[in-house]
């Protein structure tokens, strides 16, 4: 695999035309979605709040957090999933290693969009249960921004971005042909995927599924961070930025709510 590998160049090219499509039809879906008002139905507190249920509403939010991550996630992915279809080319039923792969990708992170969905369930109910906690409710927003400006300095950022910079040392490393080499490659990447981005997605979460602002913005910053060679200079810029407007917003509300 190794010469597929080193010809195929960290490019948009090349990408199986229904890969784009389909990002292109989760943006659409996206758009249409906010501009109906059907987004604001399925943003997470709107589902907790006076939802259909904790497990009606977890499934009908992971079905939008699946348009999302495949709008603002996959194109980040996809020098990987170029220099895949180059490797695989030739490999027997490598439409079904492809879907494995891109299902592996998908599967880690439908893992923690729920966890996300589950931890603000949790969040909500103990603000119900306290009454401190609903009197400083106003600190959640800020303190997202907050946690993750500081998560861009860890350490544990900068490995798994190298991961995700470095896509054909990755495939060298970790490719194997078949669908359950496919789904492994995939489910892998997806961790390191998740490593890097949880925090930015975080945000995103906090924003809600479908607010095209903070959806273009942070998809534009994600796949510079990952796939630009000056992205590792944004990172700490990018940082410095969630900090000051995480700090900004904590102070401007404890303010307005007679704290300060």
């Amino acid at each position: 695999m190794s010469r597929p590998v080193a010809a195929a160049a960290p490019a948009f090219g090349g990408v199986p035309s229904p890969i784009l499509i389909g990002v292109g039809a989760a943006w659409t879906v996206a758009i249409v979605a906010e501009a109906s008002g059907a987004a604001g139905s399925l943003h997470h507190d709107t589902l907790l709040e006076g939802g259909p249920g904790f497990g009606p509403a977890l499934v009908l939010f992971l079905l939008a957090w699946q348009v999302m991550v495949a709008a603002m996630m996959l194109p980040s992915s996809l020098p990987l999933v170029r220099m895949y279809v180059a490797a695989s080319e030739g490999v027997h039923a490598r439409g079904r290693a492809l879907a494995a792969f891109l299902g592996g990708y998908a599967v880690v992170w439908s893992a923690f969009g729920a966890v996300a969905f589950a931890g603000d369930g949790a969040l909500h109910a103990a603000v119900g249960a306290s009454s401190w906690l609903e009197a400083h409710d106003w600190a959640i927003g800020p303190s997202v921004l907050l946690l993750a400006g500081a998560f861009q300095f860890s350490s544990l950022k900068d490995a798994c971005l190298r991961a995700c910079r470095h896509p054909a040392s990755f495939l060298r490393r970790h490719y194997r042909r078949g669908t359950r080499g496919g789904f492994e490659l995939g489910a892998r990447h997806g961790i390191f995927c998740v490593g890097c981005c949880w925090a930015l997605m975080l945000v995103m979460f906090a924003a809600g599924a479908a607010n095209l602002i903070w959806m273009a913005a942070l998809t534009a910053l994600m796949v510079h961070e990952k796939t630009r060679p000056t992205g590792a200079r944004t990172v700490p810029l990018t940082g410095v930025v969630l900090l000051a407007v995480g700090s900004t917003l904590f102070l401007w509300a404890a303010y307005a709510n007679g704290v300060v």
